[in-house]
Order: structure tokens, then sequence, then C-alpha cells
């Protein structure tokens, strides 16, 4: 009875905490469903063996019974006749029969319980299996949308690493700007000439030529009338 107990340990099974327990529920539970096929088999192979036997048990019975009641139709039949002695040997006969069938009845009730187990836990174990069957598609979908959910995870942590270094970038773009601008100020600079001051001073130096030009011009406006 070695499947019997190890069917009640699948009955008793916590399928959801394995299902917790394990890394990868999707292939968990395919290993188990396949784990409860093969059980299967074999309770199913226990199941007909039992149910077998209460057949056999019955059939013992049953001919038990009829023989029963052969020896009381023979008995009175002897009775009928006369025949007292022949009556004893059917009466006789049919009380052994009676003691047998207390026995084959006591032995069918028990193996017709047994039948009985096995038949419900055979059943049962038929229902949750096609209750799994049912739920693992709904169970890989939900850990397909997990590894999703994680990989979008993982995913978004590089993009704000991106970012951070997209700012970076933004900065030594803006100090590149800063480097430049200075660099084309001093290039002005360094592009002025450097006589400005003495231009400047021989302007002043200049100022009483241009005096006697102006007297000179005026002179010669009046010489000529104009």
């Amino acid at each position: 009875m070695g499947v019997i107990q190890r069917f009640k340990d699948i009955m008793s099974a916590n399928i959801n905490a394995m299902l917790d327990k394990a890394e990868d529920p999707a292939k968990m539970i395919d290993q188990y469903l396949r784990n409860l096929e093969s059980d299967l088999g074999n309770v199913k192979a226990e199941t007909a063996s039992i149910m077998a036997e209460e057949k056999r048990c019955k059939r013992e019975l049953d001919e038990c019974t009829a023989e029963v009641e052969k020896m009381q139709k023979y008995a009175e039949k002897a009775v009928m006749a006369g025949n007292d002695n022949d009556a004893k040997q059917f009466l006789q006969r049919k009380a052994t029969l009676v003691e047998k069938q207390a026995t084959l009845m006591q032995a069918h009730q028990l193996a017709a319980a047994n039948a009985a187990k096995m038949k419900q836990m055979h059943d049962k174990l038929i229902q949750d299996i096609a209750s799994l069957n049912a739920r693992r598609d709904t169970i890989k979908a939900k850990v397909a949308v997990a590894k999703t959910q994680q990989r979008i995870n993982e995913i978004g942590t590089s993009v704000s690493g991106a970012v951070g270094n997209l700012s970076a970038f933004d900065r030594m773009e803006e100090k590149a700007n800063k480097m430049l601008d200075k660099a084309n100020a001093m290039a002005e600079l360094n592009a002025m000439p450097t006589d400005n001051i003495e231009d400047l001073m021989a302007k002043y130096e200049g100022g009483n030529d241009s005096t006697e030009v102006d007297d000179e011009l005026a002179a010669l406006k009046a010489k000529m009338g104009k």
C-alpha cells in the first residue's frame, strides 16, 4: 500500500508553497505536473487492483449466498419427500456455508470500503491535475509578465545612468563653449594694433600745423575775393 501513502502525501502537499520556493515557478509547475501524471499511473494501477479484489470478494460472497439458498431449497424438498436425514445433511451444509458467508461478507465490506477510498482519491487526483493544467497557463503568463517587468526595471536603471552621463556631457559642452569664447576674446585682443597711443599722441602734436594751414587758406580766399 506504499502507493496509497504516496498518494496521501501528494494530496496533503501545499502546491502553492512549493511554487513560492521555486526559482522558476513556470518550470516547477511543469515538473510537478509530470510527477503527478506519473503518480496517477501508479494510483490507477493500485485502484484497479483494489477494485478487482472487491469484485472477487463480491463474487465469492454471491456464490456462497447462492449455495446457502440452494441447501435451503434441498432441505425443504427432502422434508417434503419425508427424508429427514437428507434434510439434516442439507441443513448442516447450509450452517457451514452461513459461517463462511459471514466471513466473506466482512471481507467484502472491507474490500468495498478500500475500493471506494481509492476510487475517491483517484478521482480527486484527476481533478487536481485538471485544475493545475488549467492554472498552468495563468501561472506561466504571470511569470512571463514578471520577467518582462524585471527587464524593464533593469533597462530603466540603465537609462537613468545614461541620463546622468548626458548631464555630464552637457556640462562638458558648456565648459568647452566657455573655453572657446575665452580663446576667441583673447585672439580679438591680440589682433588690436599696439600703437594706438602713439597715433593719439601724434594727433595732438600736429595741432599747430593745422592752424597755420587754416590761416593761409583764409588769406588766399580774401585775396581772391572769396
